[in-house]
């Protein structure tokens, strides 16, 4: 069984310059071991998706409430993630701590797991053609049908046509 480390004093990256980087196949295969591991010990946590689709850009806010572990879906593209709380973030080599208000740069092929130290809002932004969340959700992953927005009626959708 693979280990992933969520924090410890010796691998807490202090957040300001922090990025959310590509990673190893073995890395997303440590979040794909947390996940399987959750899913089978835990109730999943029914958290709320706002979808907006604007201007080109596709963004996606999800809320964990305090204490909730989260895996993301494997992503395809670069993002922009912005996270308002207090998070613990596995990046691969590391999990950095995230305080308050960041605004991080990811690169395509990540697979990130948070845990939620406060209650926490993360929206991702990407640039897109979609005029539907399905067409947004198939773009930045392969794994769309296993998220979340699929599975609960807490869903926001907005497309604004511009």
């Amino acid at each position: 069984m693979q280990e992933l480390v969520v924090s410890s004093p010796s691998n807490i990256a202090v957040t300001g310059n922090a990025c959310l980087p590509a990673m190893t196949q073995d890395q997303i295969n440590k979040v794909e071991v947390l996940e399987h591991f959750s899913r089978a010990l835990c109730e999943q946590e029914n958290i709320p998706t706002e979808h907006l689709i604007h201007g080109g850009m596709y963004a996606r806010t999800v809320h964990m409430p305090v204490g909730t572990v989260l895996t993301g879906a494997l992503l395809k593209l670069p993002t922009v993630l912005i996270v308002a709380g207090d998070c613990a973030v596995f990046i691969g080599e590391e999990t950095i701590e995230l305080r308050g208000y960041s605004v991080l740069p990811g690169s395509a092929g990540r697979k990130q797991a948070f845990l939620a130290h406060t209650d926490v809002s993360m929206t991702m932004l990407f640039p897109t053609q979609a005029t539907t969340v399905a067409q947004a959700e198939q773009e930045f992953t392969d794994e769309y049908e296993l998220l979340m927005s699929n599975f609960q009626d807490c869903v926001t959708t907005r497309i604004t046509g511009e």
